[in-house]
């Protein structure tokens, strides 16, 4: 199964970042030693911690870039580049399609997005709690604790261990 992590962009240690530092690794390895694929959009923040984890544990870690080979920062923990040629915000409709569930660490706009693509693709959403920005905002505007819209296109999932996510994940 490929999974898709998205979150906080930024340096690692510097917040937001810096404060999910430790379940974003803990995720990645745990992702890798249980043998899912991981994919992300390749930059740096919980991209990075998550790939370095994923990468360092036996993982497969790829990424979906914005613009093209050469252009801005790849974290080096990608085994898989894609480059995709649209800038970030199209870039993220090719990460979530290629995703078999998504996983939410904190987030800004981009974060949002991706969660908004997640749920109107029907895709296993899975939002870490606690972990603040968009992630932590949709949860509390959920209609009946479980879905983003009147449609009810799919449950959105919550958890808030790396424990309970892979639970998720298997069931």
């Amino acid at each position: 199964m490929i999974v898709a992590v998205v979150g906080y962009s930024g340096k690692i240690d510097e917040p937001p970042v810096s404060e999910v530092a430790d379940v974003s690794r803990e995720l990645g390895r745990r992702l890798a030693e249980e043998g899912y694929k991981v994919i992300t959009g390749g930059r740096d923040g919980v991209m990075e911690l998550v790939s370095e984890a994923a990468r360092n544990s036996g993982g497969t870690v790829i990424g979906v870039l914005p613009g093209r080979e050469g252009e801005g920062y790849v974290n080096p923990y990608v085994d898989i580049p894609i480059y995709t040629s649209m800038d970030f915000h199209m870039r993220s409709h090719i990460l979530i399609h290629s995703a078999e569930a998504v996983i939410s660490i904190g987030g800004e706009i981009g974060t949002a997005i991706e969660i908004l693509l997640s749920y109107a693709s029907g895709k296993k959403l899975i939002l870490f709690r606690g972990t603040g920005g968009w992630t932590d905002r949709f949860a509390d505007v959920l209609i009946d604790g479980k879905y983003l819209d009147n449609r009810r296109t799919v449950e959105v999932l919550q958890a808030h261990s790396v424990e309970e996510i892979m639970k998720l994940l298997r069931g």
